[in-house]
């Protein structure tokens, strides 16, 4: 996760209120995302699909968003990687990110 940008809405609070465990989350995210063996765009797109099985909406929409504009990844990629998530958390899953992606490409 590159330059703090943290989607959950508490996030805000923590930061304001428990800065060391804001800081811990920087730092965790740090290690996560390094791009030791995979590089950062691939992992981002597995953070896309993990956050797509859990059919968070808003976590979901800012996922694409963030990835489509970091790396300018095409729709198709991202349906490679949903269909993963079809495969892995099922239909209800699937069909949610889809939406959320074609609501946001055909704008």
């Amino acid at each position: 996760m590159k330059d703090e940008v943290f989607y959950s809405k508490g996030m805000k609070h923590v930061k304001e209120d428990y800065p060391d465990l804001y800081k811990e989350n920087v730092s965790l995210n740090e290690v996560t995302f390094s791009g030791k063996v995979l590089d950062y765009k691939t992992q981002k797109l597995i953070a896309l699909g993990i956050t797509a099985t859990n059919s968070d909406s808003r976590a979901v929409k800012n996922q694409i968003k963030s990835t489509m504009k970091e790396f300018n990844v095409t729709k198709d990629e991202i349906v490679d990687v949903l269909r993963v998530v079809l495969l892995i958390a099922g239909k209800p899953a699937f069909m949610n990110a889809i939406n959320i992606l074609y609501e946001l490409t055909e704008k």
